[in-house]
This record gives structure tokens, sequence and C-alpha cells, in this order.
């Protein structure tokens, strides 16, 4: 599912990795997967945290499923 600008702004801020700056969505178990990847891929380009990560990886755990 690709979100269009309107559609991202009507996503609850609770649906993103970072809700403050509504980065990483996380709508639905694809997205969750990719924020996932791309939170890896930012801490290791030195752009992200890994405590930011690690609350990314949560998130999308819960929505995989996978976590609590």
């Amino acid at each position: 599912m690709k979100l269009s600008a309107l559609a991202r702004k009507q996503v609850p801020s609770t649906t993103f990795g970072i809700p403050g700056k509504r980065a990483y969505p996380m709508p639905d178990a694809s997205h969750a997967a990719n924020a996932k990847a791309r939170a890896t891929q930012q801490v290791n380009a030195g752009n992200l945290s890994p405590a930011a990560k690690q609350r990314i990886d949560a998130k999308a755990n819960r929505v995989l499923g996978r976590g609590k």
C-alpha cells in the first residue's frame, strides 16, 4: 500500500515509529517490516540513534504481532 501525501496526513501520529516527526509510518505489516529495515540502515549510516531504532523496532514488532 503506497501512502499518498493526503493519506499520510490522515494517519494518526501513534501509527508512526517516531510520532513527533511522523517518520517511519506503520499502518500495516509491510510498512512495519520496511520501517525496521530502514531504521537499521539509518543507524548504520549514523543518522539515527540506537535508542530510536529500538523504539521503532518495538512498535514494528507489535504491528507484526511479534512483541508485547
